[in-house]
């Protein structure tokens, strides 16, 4: 066990979405990759989301990255045959508040955001309840099939050459000029450690540092509202996600929208949740979530905030009730910061997106942590 599995230019370590990101990004730069996985598959928040790359919606610096991300995400969905569909996102405004918001964001963001009236709503959602009152589509916005899209995407990295992949290893230490795993030492003149939450048990200063807790999500799968035949392409936001993207924080009129659901849904608060939808290849939807930050995950599950997740998303499309198929808790890396990136030592470093938007900036992530990790090799 202590001789050298292999060499590498670079590992990897972590199969998720951003893992995989910089093993592309170094596959691309002609670098030999080695990606270190400690389930036979991902099992984690890169499964576990809607498959949407929320581009529009994001300011500053995650805005750059999600704009750089879009265009690795088109490119290697190509190569890859990841279906990646160019299908935008429709907000819904259902309050003379959300739709206050949409239009102080739509002038900002021309070219980028198209303020929509009801009748266009509807033909781009159908089955939206009666007390629509407009929205705004988001074309730059992506879709991805979540569940095999990051599986297709690793077995398409294992077909290239200088790449390898090692499931169901683990990491044990990292030293200047190798990595350690259960599987054996590779040598390797850098890596990058994307674990998301899990950085804590690995790296606990750095953790702590800079605050990552665990942000569990309530999720579900549902039957089509009303039957095979309904489709929406788009992924489809709500005023409660009119809460939670900093590309929305700076309207005016985002305050006043914050205190009528104050009043009105109070619960909804409390159980931070962003009402969305997207629709899988099959025709169920997924829809969600909740939010909530926490250092250990309580391993009971709250029926509640399944109930009001159900309840408004009903509420939404218009309908009496929705069969569930599925019911999941999501977990991803949340702190302070959107994103975390650190040094544990010489040619390594740890990354986390520590804000739910990995399927959104990774592959930009990728792009400048490779800069940073290769800059003066």
């Amino acid at each position: 066990m202590d001789d050298p599995y292999g060499r590498s230019d670079l590992v990897v370590v972590g199969a998720g979405i951003v893992g995989l990101a910089h093993a592309v990004e170094a596959q691309r730069r002609g670098l030999t990759v080695t990606v270190v996985e400690r389930d036979d598959r991902a099992v984690g928040a890169s499964v576990r989301n809607f498959g949407h790359a929320c581009i529009t919606a994001q300011a500053g610096h995650n805005l750059h990255l999600a704009r750089a991300s879009r265009e690795r995400w088109i490119d290697v969905g190509t190569r890859a045959g990841v279906g990646v569909a160019e299908s935008g996102a429709v907000v819904v405004a259902r309050s003379s508040e959300e739709l206050d918001v949409l239009e102080e964001f739509t002038t900002g963001r021309a070219g980028e955001a198209e303020l929509l009236g009801v009748a266009e709503l509807r033909r781009r959602v159908p089955l939206v309840g009666g007390d629509v009152v407009g929205g705004a589509y988001l074309p730059q916005d992506l879709r991805v099939d979540q569940r095999r899209a990051v599986g297709a995407l690793a077995a398409w990295l294992a077909d290239q050459p200088g790449v390898d992949l090692l499931w169901e290893t683990s990491l044990t230490g990292l030293e200047e000029g190798s990595v350690r795993t259960s599987r054996g030492t590779i040598e390797a003149d850098r890596a990058v450690v994307c674990v998301g939450h899990d950085v804590d048990r690995l790296f606990p200063d750095i953790a702590r540092e800079a605050e990552v807790e665990r942000c569990v999500l309530h999720m579900l799968r549902v039957a089509a509202p009303s039957g095979p035949g309904y489709r929406v392409d788009p992924a489809v936001l709500s005023g409660t996600s009119l809460l939670r993207y900093g590309g929305f924080a700076a309207c005016p009129s985002l305050p006043a929208l914050w205190a009528r659901i104050a009043v009105e849904r109070p619960d909804v608060l409390a159980a931070d949740v962003n009402l969305m939808f997207t629709q899988l290849p099959g025709g169920d939807l997924t829809i969600g979530d909740t939010h909530h930050h926490t250092r250990t995950v309580d391993p009971f599950s709250d029926d509640s905030l399944d109930e009001i997740l159900l309840a408004e998303t009903a509420r939404l499309l218009g309908v009496d009730r929705l069969v569930v198929r599925q019911r999941w808790r999501g977990t991803y890396a949340t702190a302070p910061d959107d994103l975390l990136v650190a040094t544990p030592g010489p040619g390594a470093r740890v990354v986390s997106v520590t804000s739910g938007i990995g399927m959104t900036v990774a592959f930009g992530l990728a792009v400048e942590v490779l800069d940073d990790l290769l800059a003066g090799a």
